[in-house]
């Protein structure tokens, strides 16, 4: 597949913080649903880091903690998801098939239900069908803004202005129009007008998925590949959470369907993502019925992107393989004492992009594999998509000279220090050991062996 590249003429802008979202975090916040920490992979950052509720351009300098005061950052590439969006089309036609039920079969004299009935209307259209809104703009305008903040050596307007920082996206709109809004966050920042940036779409590294056959044949369109999700569905669990809707909408338990039930949870999930508030929707589900629906989804998530075949994370083995390129490049650069050439990448994804890159270097791996039958014995599991992976979810690199040819490599993920799996003595490891860590990796992994059609699906 090609690339292309794309210019980005900057314009003139009001002044930068009027745009922002002015939240107020207090305990017991009305508009926040009781449910919104479960909300998957539709969540919302804030969700992960609640101090931003308060003041959405807040950073925490200290939690980049290089080993000694002489460490300079010396590159960065940061792989990000788009930022919020609306639902699919898919999802649309499950929304308005609830609300449709809802309307002509409810009955009851809760406020919420009369809210739905009387008061909602269904304002969602097909062919919103997964593009940006305003708020997944101002998602990544301010991811932009924190993290110039967090590294204010490499993020610098003169460093953008230089063409040392390169902007890469997937093909989406959501993810284009989520890049351009990242550098509308640095441009109007720094006040710089009549500028062009370029962008470069590649689906190759942001889309790999598409392009991996094996995935594609033995994962993506096999249903046995996800049969432990279909069973949860049809499990006790599930089941109890769809006929908890249906009393309390009063109709019969048969018109709750896991889609509908889905349905439901998401309309919860998008009205607060999308507009910040608490929808009547949301009354359809209590704690435990949001935690079944998180595990649902977490189950997919882990079959179809995770652990659950070793195809979904080898999938990702061109990311990975660019990825240390990059770094490779960056160190080699500084080594010899040239200045580094590309001192920031910024790279706009998807979840799908995200997860499997973060399953094939070992985070978020449990001891218990999950499944339809241990919900309840897995409550505690790190692999947890409300915490990896809501929009806007971002796993950065950090490359730090520190001196004396120690080079030091620093993964943070949505904004917190995380340690790499197997190399937990030191929070920011030696350069060295974490290619040495990931040996195998960088020796093998090559994406058009891995993505042949020959393997037979293999599980971890």
């Amino acid at each position: 597949m090609q690339t292309f590249l794309w210019k980005f003429i900057v314009i003139p802008v009001l002044i930068y913080s009027c745009c922002f979202y002015n939240y107020v975090n207090t305990e017991d916040n009305p508009n926040i649903p009781a449910i919104a920490k479960y909300f998957n992979t539709k969540g919302r950052y804030e969700e992960v880091n609640p101090h931003l509720i308060e003041d959405i351009l807040a950073v925490n300098r200290s939690v980049l903690q290089p080993p000694s005061a002489q460490c300079q950052e010396i590159h960065l590439t940061a792989i990000i998801r788009h930022g919020t969006r609306y639902p699919t089309t898919r999802n649309i036609k499950e929304m308005q098939q609830l609300h449709n039920i809802v309307l002509h079969n409810a009955s009851g004299k809760e406020s919420w239900l009369y809210e739905i009935k009387n008061q909602w209307t269904m304002w969602y259209t097909e062919d919103m069908d997964g593009r940006l809104v305003q708020k997944g703009v101002d998602d990544h305008k301010h991811l932009a803004v924190r993290l110039s903040k967090l590294f204010p050596s490499l993020i610098t307007e003169e460093k953008l202005r230089g063409g040392l920082i390169k902007f890469i996206t997937s093909s989406k709109h959501r993810c284009v129009n989520s890049t351009l809004s990242f550098k509308a966050g640095l441009t109007e920042l720094w006040a710089i007008t009549n500028n062009e940036f370029d962008h470069e779409v590649n689906d190759n590294l942001m889309r790999f998925f598409d392009q991996c056959t094996r995935f594609v044949e033995d994962v993506d369109k096999n249903p046995s590949a996800v049969a432990e999700v279909e069973r949860f569905k049809q499990g006790p669990e599930m089941r109890r959470v769809q006929e908890k809707i249906a009393d309390r909408l009063r109709i019969a338990h048969s018109q709750i369907t896991h889609d509908l039930a889905e349905a439901a949870f998401y309309l919860c999930a998008y009205e607060f993502a999308i507009k910040a508030i608490n929808s009547p929707w949301c009354q359809l589900f209590d704690e435990e019925d949001a935690k079944v629906m998180e595990y649902a989804s977490d189950l997919r998530e882990f079959w179809k992107r995770g652990y659950g075949h070793d195809i979904n994370s080898k999938s990702s083995c061109i990311l990975f393989h660019d990825l240390f390129s990059r770094l490779e490049k960056a160190a080699s650069e500084n080594k010899s004492g040239q200045q580094v050439t590309e001192a920031v990448t910024v790279q706009v994804g998807h979840a799908d992009t995200l997860l499997p890159l973060l399953t094939l270097l070992g985070f978020f791996k449990d001891n218990e594999t999950l499944t339809s039958s241990n919900y309840a014995t897995t409550t505690q599991r790190s692999f947890r998509t409300s915490h990896m992976l809501p929009y806007a979810a971002n796993l950065l690199l950090v490359l730090y000279d520190c001196g004396d040819g120690d080079l030091r490599l620093q993964p943070v993920l949505n904004e917190k220090p995380v340690t790499f799996p197997g190399l937990t003595e030191a929070s920011i490891p030696l350069y060295q050991e974490v290619k040495e860590h990931y040996r195998e990796l960088l020796q093998g992994c090559d994406f058009e062996t891995e993505c042949q059609l020959l393997k037979s699906p293999a599980k971890v």
